[in-house]
């Protein structure tokens, strides 16, 4: 199985988060990294379907739940299942996410819109319903490491700092769209230019500066960092790193203390009037348990190449 290849990426400082935009990415300071590699695209349904023929290995979204973790679900509700996005027949309160996300039980990385579909067709689409060990596993079997969120945001960053966007200012070129994100008004009206209605084959869009392809867009990716709304770190290594888990939970769901790691890159319903998320400073939470149809990731090495 050959792996993706990996784009060098320098090491020094750089401007990471915004002021500007979402109160998440605040404050705006200056971060340094050690020079590091990145796989130039996500993870693939081809490469991590050679991961699982290769070690057997049975995703979170492929695993019933736990019954003595979710006391109260009923046998059904106990099923393997996934988090998928529906589109909806109309307008709707964008402050309800519930309205465009369902729980399907079946929905994997091997069947993304659950029991009779599958992912044969779209093998070099980014791979999704993956959950944070998922992609834990993938990584230490291919002998790689999933990133940090000061590396994914230099690397995405393509070494100029303070641009919105990844190729600049704007969200468009000349006119066309220069990632994978919503086209139309969501989430019940899409027209994607590229014929995709969901993620796209990586590589569909033009590398960004370091050489990376769908950096932002398509899907979010994983990070190793835990999510501390306000306080952005640049490291889920470092001493302190079990306050950091601790703080990651979300208080407002007392009865769901599931830890949250930093998704990056935004994904194909980031939509401009809702979600401009497919920009390097973006970042939101993610429970490490749950997968979804538009979460995947890559890699990076920390070793010399």
């Amino acid at each position: 199985m050959q792996l993706t290849a990996l784009c060098p990426i320098p090491g020094g400082a750089f401007q990471m988060g915004d002021n500007h935009t979402e109160p998440e990415e605040a404050p705006a300071r200056t971060v340094k990294v050690d020079a590091f590699a990145m796989e130039q695209a996500p993870v693939t349904n081809r490469q991590f379907g050679a991961f699982v023929e290769d070690t057997g290995y049975v995703t979170l979204a492929e695993r019933p739940l736990d019954p003595a973790q979710f006391p109260g679900l009923t046998q059904d509700q106990l099923q393997p299942g996934s988090m998928v996005f529906a589109m909806t027949s109309g307008p709707v309160d964008l402050g309800d996410l519930s309205q465009w996300w369902r729980w399907v039980p079946g929905a994997s990385w091997r069947a993304p819109e659950g029991p009779g579909s599958d992912c044969e067709e779209r093998a070099e689409h980014p791979v999704v319903h993956v959950a944070y060990e998922d992609a834990e596993e993938y990584a230490t079997w291919a002998g790689r490491s999933l990133p940090t969120e000061a590396e994914w945001e230099r690397a995405a960053r393509g070494g100029i700092d303070g641009r919105k966007f990844v190729w600049g200012k704007r969200s468009t070129h000349n006119g066309r769209r220069l990632a994978k994100y919503w086209e139309g008004d969501f989430p019940w009206r899409n027209a994607p230019s590229d014929g995709f209605r969901a993620t796209a084959p990586v590589g569909t869009y033009r590398p960004n500066d370091y050489g990376l392809l769908d950096i932002v867009g398509n899907v979010w990716e994983w990070t190793t960092d835990w999510f501390v709304a306000g306080r952005p770190v640049t490291s889920a290594c470092c001493a302190g790193d079990d306050q950091r888990r601790l703080a990651s939970i979300d208080p407002s769901l007392p009865q769901a203390p599931i830890p949250r790691k930093v998704i990056k890159g935004g994904s194909f319903l980031c939509a401009d009037e809702y979600c401009q998320r497919y920009r390097p400073a973006a970042r939101r939470p993610q429970m490490i348990d749950t997968a979804m149809s538009h979460i995947g990731f890559r890699c990076v090495s920390r070793t010399p190449t």
